[in-house]
C-alpha cells in the first residue's frame, strides 16, 4: 500500500479552519461524529469524487480512482473539520509510520487547540 499525504486536503482543512468551519469536540467523540457509509455515498453522489477526496488526509495510490478504498484519514463531516477526527488521523497514521501524514494532522491539531 502506498498511502501518502493529500496536499490539497491538507490545504482544504487548514481553509476550513481559518474561515471557521471547525467543532472543538472530544477525542472520543470521533465514533459518534464521522460520516456514515450512507452519508458518504450521498455526499460522493451530489458532489463527486474530488470533494469526497478534499475530507481525507491520506490517498492510497495503489487503489483503484473513484473508490473508498482510495482515501484514507477523515478528518470531517463534509461541513466542519473536527478535531476528534484530526486526533483519530494523528493517531492512526503514527501508528502505521504514516510521518507526513501525522505532521499534517499534528499541524491541524495545533491549529484547532489554538482556538480552545
Amino acid at each position: 500500500m502506498s498511502v501518502k499525504l493529500n496536499d490539497r486536503a491538507f490545504d482544504h482543512a487548514k481553509s476550513q479552519i481559518r474561515q471557521g468551519n471547525y467543532v472543538l469536540d472530544e477525542r472520543d467523540d470521533w465514533s459518534e461524529h464521522q460520516p456514515s457509509a450512507r452519508e458518504e455515498n450521498e455526499f460522493i453522489e451530489a458532489h463527486g469524487w474530488g470533494e469526497y477526496a478534499l475530507w481525507h488526509l491520506g490517498v492510497d495510490t495503489d487503489a483503484d480512482e473513484d473508490t473508498k478504498a482510495r482515501y484514507k484519514f477523515p478528518y470531517g463531516d463534509f461541513t466542519k473539520v473536527h478535531r476528534c477526527g484530526v486526533l483519530a488521523a494523528e493517531s492512526r497514521a503514527g501508528q502505521r509510520k504514516y510521518d507526513d501524514i501525522e505532521a499534517a494532522a499534528a499541524h491541524l491539531h495545533g491549529m484547532l487547540e489554538a482556538l480552545r
